[in-house]
C-alpha cells in the first residue's frame, strides 16, 4: 500500500489540495533513483543540494526555478566514438531532477566540482514577513477638557 487517502481531509479543509499534489509528484520521483542525491541543511535558513553527476559537463546542464519547482536536466550529447567497453558502470544518460521548494526559498548559486553539482539554497523573508518590534510610546499630553463658556488659555 504506497498510496495515501486524503479525501477525508478535504472534508474539513480548504485549500489543501496542492498538498495532495506535492504528496502524488513526491512518490513518482521517488521512483526513479537517478542520479543520487543529497539534501543538506547548512544553516538555520540555507540549504544545500548536491547532486552526482560523473561525466557530465558544465554545459550539458541546466538549472531552471519557475513557481517554486527546482528543475535539473542533464542531457548528453549523442556519442558519435564506437568505444569497445569491457564493463560500463557509469550511467551516462539523460534525466531530469525536479524539487519543490518552499515560499521564499531561492537559489543563490550552483558549482560543478569534481562530478558533484552543488545549488546553494536560501529562505529570504520579505521584509513585511520578518518579526519587527512595535516601540510603546508614552501617552501624548492632552488639553483640559473645556468648561463651556471658557476660553481656552
Amino acid at each position: 500500500m504506497r498510496t495515501i487517502d486524503l479525501s477525508p481531509l478535504y472534508r474539513s479543509v480548504v485549500g489543501f489540495d496542492r498538498l495532495a499534489d506535492l504528496l502524488d509528484s513526491a512518490s513518482t520521483e521517488a521512483a526513479t533513483g537517478y542520479p543520487p542525491y543529497n539534501i543538506e541543511r547548512t544553516g538555520e535558513n540555507a540549504y544545500r543540494i548536491e547532486i552526482a553527476v560523473a561525466g557530465f559537463k558544465s554545459e550539458d546542464l541546466a538549472i531552471e526555478v519557475k513557481e517554486n519547482l527546482l528543475t535539473v536536466q542533464g542531457r548528453k550529447p549523442a556519442n558519435d566514438e564506437t568505444k569497445r567497453y569491457l564493463h560500463r558502470g557509469l550511467a551516462e544518460r539523460n534525466f531530469e531532477r525536479r524539487f519543490q521548494l518552499a515560499d521564499y526559498v531561492v537559489v543563490h548559486d550552483a558549482q560543478l566540482a569534481n562530478g558533484l553539482l552543488s545549488i546553494s539554497l536560501k529562505r529570504e523573508l520579505p521584509e513585511a514577513l520578518k518579526p519587527r518590534r512595535i516601540e510603546i510610546g508614552a501617552p501624548t499630553a492632552t488639553a483640559a477638557p473645556l468648561i463651556e463658556g471658557e476660553k481656552a488659555a
